[in-house]
């Protein structure tokens, strides 16, 4: 997901566009495939994966993170948004209390799926994107909700 901003480059404003999540890329395809890019030290040394980090007893497990299908979905319906306020942040928002899993009906946000959640006294719905990311639309009035079961 990108977004266009003004910048100021050798004294004259250019309209850029940057990456909403900067160093963050989403692959789509088989894990062998994708393995092949990701240890391919010499080509792309710095491409990596965002590990899930599970103990089994003892014993750390790293698997590599995916993102499900509705989530991306979501996250694209999110960026493509022109609402202002919507929030990127690096990590789950521990202010938000586990909320009910809502479709969000109607509005600009139409299509998504994620967690009811109140964050700077506003409604909204977040996509929490489990040790990467939370995405949180702008405010979503009730009446464009629906409850999933």
């Amino acid at each position: 997901p990108t977004i266009r901003t003004n910048k100021v480059i050798d004294g004259k404003r250019k309209i850029i566009e940057e990456s909403r999540l900067p160093n963050i890329l989403f692959a789509r395809g088989i894990e062998e495939e994708i393995k092949n890019f990701v240890y391919d030290n010499v080509n792309l040394p710095y491409l990596r994966f965002y590990y899930r980090h599970t103990h089994k007893g003892e014993r750390l497990i790293k698997e590599p993170l995916i993102v499900p299908d509705n989530q991306i979905e979501g996250l694209k319906i999110i960026c493509d948004s022109e609402a202002d306020d919507i929030i990127f942040l690096s990590s789950d928002i521990k202010k938000f209390k586990t909320g009910q899993t809502v479709r969000i009906i109607d509005g600009g946000f139409k299509g998504v799926i994620g967690k009811v959640a109140r964050y700077h006294g506003q409604q909204r719905v977040g996509i929490i994107m489990e040790g990467l990311l939370t995405v949180c639309t702008a405010y979503v009035p009730s009446a464009f909700l629906e409850i999933i079961k």
